[in-house]
């Protein structure tokens, strides 16, 4: 992408409302705008990082067997009454009636819905077990939206599904759908812990939370300096600094932490309320076992934000960065652009890696500040000045080093560089 032809408008000055780094950069580097309290507009920049973190989710869910639907953001009040929760959700759920003054709801979450489509296709146990999970808008009504994409009203999130025989199939899946997430988060080059956590108004047994670490995190959470056991305050056996209870060896060590995603084991909770069923091989009536797994994805480019930065803008995971490297040509000299434009193109054609060119007939400096403010993970800067000796500069945006690279060997070196990351 020429730079000269997007649609970027970055900001010099950030919005009095914006609280939280995230909020604050991914307004400043042109990533959201602000529609309507808590609902934003993804731009180019924000919904390229939406799509690589998707990628990365669509991967792992499909790896482990599940498989993608999509179901209406609109739902019928008679699904949300089956399953009693119409009555006791609270101004979260914004209701609505349609012209014949049948009553709807703008879709939270989608339990009972997922928990309909088995039911109504589902009769033998030859049929389970299955996974299904979406990628979709969801709408949840805050008192208080804030933070940006940390705590919208309406957002993106993926939410998944398992319908299993039996109580220990379902366990399975669980454990299954918790490995998977450590997948995820683990390629989105998060730091993160997996928490124990209360079920909250989802229901079921067992749970786990997703916690990117960070400063500004919401979250209070402790973990074991000697084992895996790691817990919300809410849950935690042991308190920070005391030992570990599960283990009797490690101290507990206080964060804060960012949830981006949740794992439920939720048993028979909607099935038993909407009748799902199936026939066992004996031909008696059984309530499927279920569990249910979700992840923000606008909160996880979020939270991102909040672990990667510095006082000069965004620091991106390679994974999720919008463009991978900024070819950054110092002025709109005809033998400076002619260089900038064969390593673009050579990044982008052969190596087949998203990049942009700044080609725009701008001051060094602003095209400097930009980069470092969206958050490229590298630069390759080429100057009148570096190209009489025959050298260009390459810049990770991570670490700030800089390594002059001879014009001869600069493929070579891209080449080498980018197949280490891939």
């Amino acid at each position: 992408m020429k730079l000269s032809q997007s649609f970027i408008p970055t900001l010099r000055e950030v919005p009095s409302e914006a609280e939280v780094v995230s909020h604050k950069l991914m307004l400043k580097a042109g990533y959201i705008r602000k529609l309507a309290a808590g609902i934003y507009n993804y731009l180019p920049l924000g919904l390229k990082v939406i799509q690589n973190i998707e990628k990365i989710i669509r991967e792992e869910m499909n790896a482990v067997g599940a498989q993608e639907l999509l179901m209406p953001m609109v739902l019928p009040a008679e699904l949300w009454s089956e399953s009693g929760r119409w009555q006791i959700y609270g101004k979260e759920l914004l209701r609505l009636k349609d012209r014949h003054d049948n009553e709807f709801c703008l879709g939270p979450t989608h339990e009972e819905i997922i928990t309909d489509v088995v039911r109504r296709e589902v009769r033998s146990y030859r049929q389970l077990p299955v996974s299904l999970y979406q990628i979709q808008t969801k709408f949840r009504d805050e008192t208080r939206p804030r933070f940006g994409l940390m705590r919208g009203r309406e957002f993106i999130m993926k939410d998944c599904y398992s319908f299993d025989r039996t109580m220990e199939d379902a366990q399975k899946s669980y454990w299954t759908y918790y490995e998977a997430y450590k997948k995820i988060f683990s390629r989105c080059g998060l730091s993160y812990r997996a928490v124990e956590a209360v079920t909250g108004n989802i229901g079921g047994t067992l749970s786990h939370e997703f916690q990117v670490l960070a400063d500004s995190g919401e979250d209070a959470i402790v973990s074991c300096s000697a084992c895996d056991y790691a817990a919300n305050i809410e849950k935690a056996e042991s308190k920070e600094g005391e030992t570990c209870a599960r283990c009797n060896k490690g101290t507990m060590q206080g964060f804060r932490g960012i949830e981006v995603g949740q794992v439920f084991y939720l048993g028979t909770k909607y099935s038993k309320a909407l009748k799902a069923t199936f026939l066992d091989d004996k031909g008696s009536e059984q309530i499927i076992e279920m569990g249910c797994y979700g992840i923000g994805v606008g909160r996880t480019s979020a939270a991102a934000i909040e672990q990667n930065h510095d006082d000069k803008g965004i620091i991106w995971p390679y994974a999720l960065a919008p463009y991978k490297i900024a070819v950054i040509g110092l002025s709109v000299d005809a033998k400076v652009m002619d260089v900038a434009q064969k390593f673009y193109q050579y990044v982008q054609k052969d190596l087949k890696i998203d990049a942009v060119l700044d080609d725009r007939d701008e001051r060094a400096g602003v095209k400097f500040n930009d980069a470092d403010l969206i958050g490229y993970p590298y630069q390759l800067i080429i100057g009148g000045k570096g190209l009489e000796k025959g050298e260009v500069e390459f810049k990770t945006r991570k670490t700030g080093e800089k390594q002059i690279v001879p014009l001869a060997n600069v493929e070579n070196f891209l080449k080498d560089t980018f197949s280490k990351l891939s």
